[in-house]
């Protein structure tokens, strides 16, 4: 039985509007994305098997495209709804900090990152850029690596800082591992980078690792 020959009140997007998302199964959600089922299968079927697949809507939504675009009754199309429905979802999440706040409060700081930074499979080293006044300018991912690493180059850090006119920036990468432990190379380059910034008046006010469940502040632990 395809979904529209349901009653009105199980369709998945008919209960969203009458009672709202947050009413929604992860399943019923994923179904308004994928919209079509194949023959025998419903799109509520298919959003079904794979969090059973995957084990839940996380490891789903960050499966690689090569792997998703494969699955029967997927595609390139369905794909690209569901990730662009992650995107958005994301956004929404980061207009909680905008441009011109005054970034003096390092809870927000770091739950800013983690949702920019967690979901990475590789490491991301990015900048946040403020004023004199701790107020936020601009933020930018700089350096993409592996799983392990990222190459990181300070001259490039002093040149983004410049180009925005910083006065204090916030350095921020992510552990892929999960464990937001320094390593004795997170603080070498840390150093390197202070000094490079020190030299065009540029104040490196925290270096934030973002972990799984938890993340590392510099600042918090007197390395900075």
């Amino acid at each position: 039985m395809r979904i529209t020959d349901w009653p009105l009140e199980d369709r998945p997007r008919e209960k969203l509007i009458n009672h709202g998302e947050q009413t929604l199964t992860d399943a019923e959600l994923i179904a308004i994305f994928i919209k079509n089922g194949i023959r025998g299968k419903t799109a509520l079927d298919l959003a079904k098997e794979l969090l059973q697949e995957y084990g839940n809507l996380k490891k789903l939504l960050t499966t690689s495209p090569t792997v998703l675009i494969k699955k029967h009754g997927i595609g390139k199309a369905k794909y690209a709804a569901l990730k662009a429905a992650l995107e958005l979802g994301k956004r929404y999440r980061n207009g909680q900090i905008f441009l011109g706040q005054v970034l003096n409060n390092s809870r927000i700081v770091q739950t800013f990152l983690a949702e920019r930074l967690q979901d990475y499979k590789n490491e991301v080293f990015a900048c946040l850029f403020m004023d004199n006044h701790f107020r936020l300018l601009h933020f930018e991912e700089l350096f993409h690596g592996t799983i392990h690493s990222a190459q990181v180059y300070p001259r490039e850090i002093v040149r983004r800082g410049l180009a925005h006119n910083a006065a204090k920036l916030i350095l921020a990468h992510n552990h892929p591992s999960g464990l937001s432990t320094p390593s004795s190379a997170d603080q070498e380059v840390t150093e390197l980078i202070k000094q490079s910034l020190a030299l065009v008046d540029i104040e490196v006010v925290d270096h934030v690792i973002i972990g799984s469940n938890n993340h590392f502040s510099f600042a918090e632990t007197g390395l900075i």
